[in-house]
């Protein structure tokens, strides 16, 4: 069985239990070096095969993998953050499915969820947007032209952009088409590791900070209101506002 397993965003602590938990069960472990902090593979158990796929190519990730799923041994795919964003995964499964060879699929914290953390603020707001948007900007993976930074930006949603924060000049004058300058903005770099860096604006002011702290990659960029200082109650926990579970209060 091959299980490809979500290390969360950087943080040894923010992998799941049952992550670990496989970690610790793995004869092999894969793991994106590059991204994955390898205070992960303390979680393995002292005879683990440990392959940092950092300088390797699908064709040897994938013999590596599938070699040692033939010798009888369970082999753990370590991704950063979840596998299901931005993980190349299908490309690995489709391989497994052709030599049907079993594999499970175990979600971990995307850096998404780690940067909002990270900021004190939530993703989606009560009486504001209810929607928040992944994308990234174009660059040597291209975008779908109606997935473009100008397009999605009319909607004023949460729009967190991933891969891009070499490029974050071109993503904010993208954004302008659609999103006021003075809208909220952040970019979290490394979000959850010890050298975590947390840079907040504004549209206006998100890039010239961005090109001063000297962030080239591993960062989020995430613009919205909902990031910003605005507070609004939700309407769950209003004592004139009844569900199921709870009568409303008459004042």
């Amino acid at each position: 069985m091959v299980y490809f397993v979500g290390a969360g965003p950087g943080d040894k602590e923010l992998i799941t239990v049952k992550g670990a938990r496989l970690l610790k069960e793995a004869g092999v472990v894969v793991y994106a070096g590059s991204l994955v902090s390898e205070a992960m593979l303390e979680y393995c158990g002292k005879d683990v095969k440990a392959y940092n796929s950092a300088s390797l190519h699908l064709d040897e990730i994938m013999e590596i993998m599938i070699n040692n799923v033939a010798s009888g041994l369970t082999v753990v795919r370590l991704h950063t953050g979840d596998p299901s964003l931005y993980g190349a995964l299908r490309e690995q499964t489709a391989i497994l499915e052709a030599r049907a060879i079993p594999y499970k699929i175990v979600p971990g914290v995307s850096s998404a969820f780690a940067s909002a953390a990270a900021l004190k603020r939530e993703l989606t707001s009560p009486g504001g947007t209810q929607t928040v948007i992944f994308t990234r900007l174009a660059g040597r993976t291209p975008v779908p032209e109606k997935e473009a930074l100008a397009s999605l930006a009319v909607h004023n949603a949460t729009i967190c952009v991933f891969l891009s924060v070499a490029s974050v000049g071109a993503v904010v004058e993208e954004l302008k088409k659609g999103y006021a300058d003075d809208t909220p903005a952040a970019i979290v770099y490394r979000a959850s590791w010890k050298d975590e860096l947390v840079i907040t604006g504004t549209l206006a002011t998100i890039a010239e900070k961005a090109i001063m702290a000297g962030i080239q990659k591993h960062a989020l960029i995430i613009v919205g209101s909902s990031i910003g200082d605005a507070t609004q109650a939700s309407m769950l926990y209003d004592k004139t506002f009844s569900h199921e579970f709870r009568k409303k209060t008459l004042t």
